[in-house]
């Protein structure tokens, strides 16, 4: 009895590292092969016991398997669109080891446009009913904005046919540049377009020219924050509790924002007191840490400090960054390394303007 009960405990050891991850994966491949290959009960045998292993890893893994050809089955990892979990999926499949009928990939990858057929009861997404234009606006001249048409667009359709362009852009683009590459996407019908219909199958053309264009503009550009003043703003919320902002007033007014293009956002919940503010303990914590994250992203690299606002127990630090993928390895060790001291998440999303931050800018309000 004592011997099943180590070899069930052997079983059941759980996983703490990606190389945890594919040791286990490789004592399951030839298993997961075979369902795969036979079109077996690939849910039960093969999804339910990836699931399971993976969400021991870190929330935000999902994946996708089929047959490359009639000897090698691929595993597909993907962030499923959440930023911050993209550069977790890439180390992830880095780490990989090479098997002999195994394909393993970071990201959903693009697709030819002829392989590229979606189906979603009634409504077919492909390229014999897509089209698109691009939207300029000299305000915003950097920003890739485009409307999406859909032949058979209606109203009452809305819901499944933005799911299903969405879909099919992930496909058509690979998951990695229908993230990055588009800013903005509008779904409208034929009837409802206002400029000349571009086949969709053009679309990655067009976004590579605009891609070259953006790199060749802001290629290089760094901004300094260390002569840069702070302002200190304050307002009064809905509840008649107070809110405290320090923001760096002179880099919101920068014209050339769009070189940082990605908006890191994190909160930090605390207990407050009467006022919803923070006590000296708490404060100075959130401080330390506010000073470590400066030293791990720093202005010279593309990471700068945008300020922060306090009010009714919690507190917002912002950023704007180059790239996403060192913020979130960063904040990721943070989250452990400040693990019972300090409750805080993030956000990483994309605003080429900084509009997020309209509200600290009174001459726009």
């Amino acid at each position: 009895m004592g011997l099943f009960r180590n070899l069930l405990r052997a079983k059941e050891t759980p996983i703490k590292s990606n190389k945890d991850f594919w040791s286990w994966f490789q004592n399951n491949e030839k298993d997961f092969f075979k369902v795969i290959k036979s079109q077996g009960n690939i849910e039960r045998d093969v999804f339910n016991k990836l699931s399971t292993q993976l969400n021991q890893l870190r929330d935000g893994y999902w994946f996708l398997v089929g047959m490359c050809d009639d000897n090698t089955a691929e595993l597909i990892l993907t962030a499923d669109g959440v930023c911050k979990n993209i550069v977790f999926v890439e180390e992830l499949v880095s780490g990989a080891p090479v098997l002999d009928n195994w394909k393993f990939t970071a990201l959903k990858p693009a697709l030819n446009i002829n392989d590229v057929y979606i189906s979603m009861g009634d409504l077919k997404f492909n390229k014999e009913n897509l089209f698109f234009y691009s939207n300029e606006r000299s305000e915003y001249p950097d920003e890739v904005d485009i409307t999406v048409v859909h032949s058979d667009y209606q109203e009452a359709l809305k819901e499944p046919i933005t799911n299903g362009v969405y879909i099919f852009m992930d496909n058509y683009l690979g998951e990695l540049n229908s993230l990055t590459a588009i800013d903005n996407m509008q779904i409208v019908g034929t009837e409802n377009a206002n400029k000349e219909l571009i086949p969709i199958e053009k679309l990655k053309d067009y976004l590579v020219w605009r891609e070259k264009e953006f790199v060749e503009k802001y290629e290089g550009t760094r901004y300094d924050t260390v002569s840069d003043s702070y302002n200190s703003l304050e307002a009064t919320l809905s509840n008649g509790k107070p809110l405290i902002a320090i923001i760096n007033s002179a880099l919101l007014s920068w014209d050339s924002k769009a070189s940082h293009p990605w908006v890191v956002k994190v909160e930090i919940i605390y207990k407050g007191n009467e006022n919803g503010m923070p006590d000296k303990q708490i404060y100075d914590l959130m401080n330390t840490f506010e000073d470590q994250l400066m030293l791990e992203l720093k202005d010279s690299a593309g990471y700068l400090n945008i300020g922060r606002q306090t009010a009714d127990g919690a507190r917002e630090v912002y950023m704007a960054c180059k790239d996403f993928r060192l913020p979130s390895t960063v904040l990721d060790r943070f989250q452990y390394d400040f693990r019972g001291r300090l409750n805080f998440d993030y956000v990483i999303y994309k605003d080429k303007y900084w509009r997020s931050f309209n509200q600290f800018r009174p001459e726009i309000n």
